[in-house]
């Protein structure tokens, strides 16, 4: 059980962090700043974008004045290392938690067959007059396989809802980073 205790209290621990993540990344997305960046693009006002952006905490402004940063070079390369960079930022723990779903319910069975090999050792030592002893054996191996899929089970919907939030992030940057290329791609056309 001491396994699983330090999995629960692991998955707990990385839940809330990833909680507060989100729930600070939400404060600080800011669209008018992003839509701000775009129009500044447009008009290839680009110390306008640094004075803008300066401050400015929304992983999409970050993206967006990557690419701006190294434009001579290559806008869509920077963006997408940039890009990169932020989803790593965001994926971070979702390994653990991942393994977590999948280590606890094998620990708990791990437990659960001990149990019942411990059970057996009693009934061959007790023999069958005390049968109440081994099923009470049983029963107790059990409740580690219960614990660990309770584990895997109440870390799996966090896990999903993460997920499920970095590949919101991924569609929102990869629709302004396309819409600053279609800007920049736009200015280099006149």
């Amino acid at each position: 059980m001491y396994p699983l205790l330090a999995c629960s209290l692991v998955s707990l621990t990385f839940i809330i962090e990833r909680s507060l993540f989100w729930i600070r990344e939400k404060r600080r997305a800011d669209n008018t700043v992003v839509d701000e960046v775009l129009e500044l693009a447009r008009l290839q006002e680009y110390q306008k974008i640094k004075a803008r952006a300066e401050g400015a905490v929304d992983y999409v402004v970050r993206v967006l004045v990557c690419g701006l940063v190294h434009r001579e070079f290559s806008l869509s390369k920077a963006m997408e290392m940039a890009a990169m960079d932020e989803i790593k930022r965001m994926k971070r723990y979702l390994p653990v938690l991942d393994t977590l779903i999948t280590a606890a319910p094998l620990l708990g069975i791990l437990g659960t067959v001990i149990g019942i090999i411990h059970s057996f050792d009693m009934l061959g030592q007790a023999g069958i007059q005390d049968p109440q002893a081994v099923t009470s054996g049983i029963a107790q191996a059990l409740i580690t396989t219960a614990a660990g899929l309770m584990i895997a089970i109440f870390t799996l919907f966090p896990y999903n809802y993460f997920m499920s939030k970095v590949e919101k992030a991924a569609v929102r940057i990869e629709k302004y980073a396309t819409s600053l290329e279609i800007v920049c791609d736009g200015e280099q056309a006149k």
